[in-house]
């Protein structure tokens, strides 16, 4: 979880979601945190309702110089927008490991600009998440030895 790393180098975390969680963080609106935040990271599954969750308006809502994470869905950010707002300087950088569309085309303007940083889709990876991979792939490795079916299997 990010916001216990960040609390360790005494950030201000807050979050904000359909409604406000039992969690030590300080819940905010969407506006409001989008207003007030230097660093937006995108933490959400894509649905009907967060695809294009920042489109123009909302990324145009963001704090001047604000620096937008997005290591959750590519469809949830409006690309043609986040490259407008960072050739603006609206935005100051972008940090991205998922894209629109995947693989992402080689001539993707985001790629061509000094303020974004990509990664392949591994920001998910961490000890714990790694672990239990290997838990359900060695439990999978099982089911097929016993002819069982296999967990998580998508068809």
């Amino acid at each position: 979880m990010l916001a216990p790393m960040l609390d360790a180098m005494g950030a201000r975390s807050v979050y904000t979601a359909t409604a406000p969680k039992n969690v030590r963080w300080e819940y905010l609106g969407l506006e409001q945190l989008l207003a007030e935040s230097d660093i937006v990271t995108l933490h959400v599954p894509l649905t009907a309702e967060t695809e294009r969750l920042m489109d123009e308006r909302r990324i145009a809502m963001m704090k001047t110089g604000a620096i937008l994470v997005n290591t959750a869905r590519g469809a949830l950010v409006d690309e043609p927008a986040l490259c407008a707002a960072l050739v603006s300087g609206r935005i100051a950088a972008a940090g991205l490991d998922v894209f629109a569309t995947e693989p992402a085309a080689a001539d993707n303007p985001l790629f061509a600009l000094p303020n974004v940083s990509v990664a392949p889709h591994v920001a998910w990876l961490t000890g714990e998440t790694f672990a239990r991979s290997i838990e359900v792939a060695a439990e999978n490795a099982l089911a097929v030895r016993g002819g069982k079916p296999l967990r998580h299997r998508v068809v």
